[in-house]
């Protein structure tokens, strides 16, 4: 019946929003939230179906470093605890050695690099190495 449907699609909400660490936010508004808020929310939105795979498309994107930090802590525990996987296309270093099991580099559209968080840490590419340091190679005076 429609009431069932709705207590169980209730349910899913107040529960994914608690697995994103936002209980009894399920009546606010997006104009009512946080940036870092809002992030937390599409987290929700993406295993409230409990997918196997998740994509984060530059999760980080627009946040301060606290709350970047935050959603990585978040994207790691949803893997531990809901055993899904995680694609996470970034560009922020720290968060890659921080959350990932592999990963693979492109660059021009082609995989230019794959490996652990550990080998890529030890890379001597000079390319990995410009990406990794954040060094366009420029000179500062």
């Amino acid at each position: 019946s429609g009431v069932r449907k709705e207590s169980e699609i209730r349910s899913r909400v107040a529960e994914a929003l608690e697995t994103v660490r936002l209980p009894g936010q399920e009546d606010k508004l997006p104009s009512d939230l946080s940036g870092g808020m809002r992030k937390r929310v599409a987290l929700a939105r993406a295993v409230v179906g409990k997918p196997a795979c998740v994509l984060y498309d530059e999760p980080h994107a627009g946040l301060d470093p606290v709350t970047a930090d935050s959603i990585d802590h978040l994207i790691k525990d949803l893997q531990r605890t809901q055993g899904m996987t995680n694609i996470v296309v970034t560009h922020e270093m720290r968060s890659v050695f921080r959350i990932a099991d592999r990963v693979v580099f492109l660059e021009k559209g082609k995989v230019h690099w794959t490996g652990t968080p550990a080998e890529l840490r030890e890379t001597t590419d000079p390319e990995l190495r410009a990406f990794i340091d954040g060094d366009s190679g420029e000179a500062w005076e």
